[in-house]
């Protein structure tokens, strides 16, 4: 055994004998395979959501040196990478028992160097077109699509006890991404972080230079190291090997659909508010600097991310997520009191409690998944129960992560459109009331149909 864990079991290699469940396997080397597997796809994902959020930051900065677009094409900059990253994220869902989760994690990860580079390019002619910047948003949605696979990879190396902890590590340090971006990018664009290697600087009307390249450049070096880390230092398991025939099944589970509406109102509410929130202080609040303060939310929403998976694990999924949107609920309301009154510390507090609740329902929904799949295959007798009930939660996780981005596309876009602030956090305190029903009735009452 102690020879196989040596060997066998090495980073690059495809495990054949995957036990989590089983405890003996576990502590006598399993828990050590499956922590290094997570710790290197905490930084990986990191970075993809930083590049997901590039626009937040460089699209304020843009007309300053000399780009004529206006509010609308600014906006779609914004939007297109979360419009794309939801969608791609659907597909991606699929994808580690198709490729493997080492080699999926490498290829997913290397490919945030197209958006990366191209853009460091471009940004330093002024003359670029709007449809080239539009190309290289939609690609920095790749960014998003990796959090769907890389869920769905983790999710198979632990047990459904330890579940909840792991993939709230996993999402809330990759989930700080954004906060990393939003304060990372503003601080390197200021002088030549790589030299005459990465181009000149771009003059502002004030007289001031910027670095624009540098919000995509400064990402190239460490997304090339996480390449060459996932693909040595990961592992694929066969027995999560399936095609999307077999994982497809999914679709016709009515629990799929619940969880997707879910996760939508946290993790969607959390992308969503991230990406709208510098847009909405400076609308709201213009004395305010939105840059100096934006990147707080998300920070906020991600570190909580864990604490969710540690509550999760300890008194259930369910009974947390319920109560998340009840807080959320609550969160929205003061918020619009103190937008009426003008209050900014009233209402940034308020949109502080609205990140953290967020970041906690992220995991405890995650959470009650591999619950609800593990008890309908128990009730159904599925043959191969084990494997299968992880096969079809892990496609569950993927594709509820996909839908739920649609948020970071949406909310945005609602600000922007004629319900305003006030019709937006009307809507979506109808929602959360919608989702406090549904938690309510299906996972969390007494005589629940599938508690978790």
């Amino acid at each position: 055994w102690r020879y196989e864990m040596k060997n066998e079991f090495k980073g690059g290699r495809r495990i054949d004998a995957w036990r989590p469940e089983d405890e003996q396997f576990w502590e006598n080397g399993g828990k050590q395979v499956a922590s290094r597997n997570l710790w290197i796809s905490i930084p990986a994902l990191l970075l993809a959501f930083s590049v997901w959020v590039i626009w937040s930051v460089v699209v304020v900065r843009m007309p300053e040196v000399g780009f004529q677009f206006d509010k609308a094409q600014l906006s779609w900059l914004v939007a297109l990478p979360a419009l794309s990253g939801a969608t791609m994220r659907i597909f991606y869902s699929f994808m580690v028992p198709i490729f493997g989760g080492r080699r999926w994690t490498a290829i997913s990860t290397a490919s945030l160097l197209i958006p990366t580079i191209w853009l460091g390019f471009a940004i330093q002619n002024p003359d670029t077109t709007f449809t080239t910047f539009a190309i290289i948003a939609l690609l920095c949605g790749l960014g998003g699509a990796n959090f769907s696979s890389s869920m769905s990879n983790i999710s198979f190396f632990y047990p459904k006890s330890k579940q909840g902890t792991a993939l709230g590590l996993n999402a809330g340090l990759g989930n700080l991404g954004v906060s990393v971006s939003q304060f990372v990018i503003p601080a390197v664009i200021g002088f030549s972080l790589f030299g005459a290697l990465a181009g000149e600087g771009q003059m502002t009307e004030s007289g001031k230079v910027l670095y624009l390249q540098n919000a995509a450049f400064v990402w190239v070096i460490p997304i090339a190291i996480m390449t060459v880390l996932a693909w040595f230092g990961m592992n694929d398991l066969s027995g999560a090997k399936a095609s999307f025939k077999e994982q497809s099944v999914i679709f016709g589970r009515q629990h799929t659909w619940i969880m997707c509406i879910l996760y939508l109102a946290t993790f969607g509410s959390f992308i969503g508010f991230s990406a709208a929130f510098p847009m909405v202080i400076k609308q709201s609040f213009p004395d305010v600097d939105p840059l100096k303060v934006a990147f707080l939310g998300p920070l906020v929403g991600a570190l909580f991310r864990p604490v969710g998976g540690w509550l999760a694990d300890k008194i259930g999924g369910a009974r947390v997520t319920f109560w998340v949107y009840v807080v959320m609920a609550i969160s929205v309301v003061a918020v619009m009191f103190f937008l009426k009154m003008g209050n900014f510390i009233g209402y940034f507090v308020g949109f502080m409690l609205l990140f953290m609740t967020s970041g906690i329902g992220n995991a405890s929904t995650f959470r009650m998944i591999p619950v609800i799949f593990r008890t309908m295959h128990e009730r159904y007798n599925s043959p191969d129960l084990v494997n299968q009930a992880r096969k079809e939660s892990a496609a569950v996780v993927g594709f509820a992560g996909g839908f739920a981005a649609y948020g970071g596309f949406f909310i945005p876009k609602m600000f922007g459109s004629g319900l305003g602030a006030n019709g937006t956090f009307t809507a979506l305190i109808v929602f959360y009331v919608i989702c406090m029903v549904l938690t309510w009735w299906y996972y969390s009452r007494k005589g629940a149909e599938f508690p978790s």
